[in-house]
Order: structure tokens, then C-alpha cells, then sequence
């Protein structure tokens, strides 16, 4: 399943759960979901550079210097850690994220919240 598959599947799950759940007051709960899911979305996109030499050329592509990339890619820690690390949290910003297209709980709550 490609990236662009995954993005509309999570679309249309994001879209119609929080259409479902749009009187409930859930902001600060969709912000941690929103987290957790971009921390899983950067762990996707990190496994689709199945290479180290690919990980390292796109990280240095996004902007990391060389040898902070090496040291991501050759860290023998979880996938966890390294959707977590701050390594990929500025080559994968939020910014970036929504440039490619994938779609926030949290934002499409804000546009169809309704006050009761």
C-alpha cells in the first residue's frame, strides 16, 4: 500500500470520526491523538527509505546536516525512539506533513466543532 492509499484511508477514518464526534468537547484529546499519529506517520515515511544510504541522502536532502543523519541512521534503537527524536521532527515538521497532504484530527475538528 503506497503512501497516497494511506493518506486517504486516514482521511476519510479522521473525517468521519470527528464528524461523528464534532458536539463533544475533544480538543485537547485530538491534540494527542494528532501527536501519537504524526509520530506514526514519520516512522512510515522513515521505513520507506528501506536503505541506510537512501536515509541518509533524504535526511540531508531535508535539510539535516550529514552527520547528524549518520548518526540517526546508525542508532540501534527502536522505531519508537526515532519517531520521537528531534532529528526527524525538523527534517518532518508539521509544515511538511501538511504539504504532503496528510490530514489532522485537530484541524478538521476546529472547522466542524459545534457549541451546543
Amino acid at each position: 500500500m503506497s503512501l497516497s492509499d494511506r493518506i486517504i484511508k486516514l482521511k476519510q477514518v479522521i473525517y468521519g470520526w470527528v464528524n461523528y464526534f464534532r458536539i463533544a468537547k475533544m480538543k485537547k484529546v485530538l491534540g494527542s491523538v494528532d501527536k501519537k499519529l504524526r509520530s506514526r506517520i514519520r516512522v512510515i515515511i522513515w521505513k520507506q527509505w528501506k536503505s541506510n544510504k537512501k536515509r541518509i541522502q533524504s535526511l540531508v536532502k531535508l535539510g539535516i546536516p550529514k552527520e547528524e543523519a549518520k548518526g540517526l541512521t546508525y542508532c540501534r534503537r527502536g522505531l519508537r525512539f526515532i519517531g520521537m527524536s528531534k532529528v526527524i521532527h525538523r527534517a518532518l515538521s508539521i509544515k511538511r506533513l501538511r504539504q504532503r497532504g496528510i490530514p489532522f484530527a485537530l484541524d478538521r475538528y476546529l472547522n466542524v466543532h459545534t457549541e451546543i
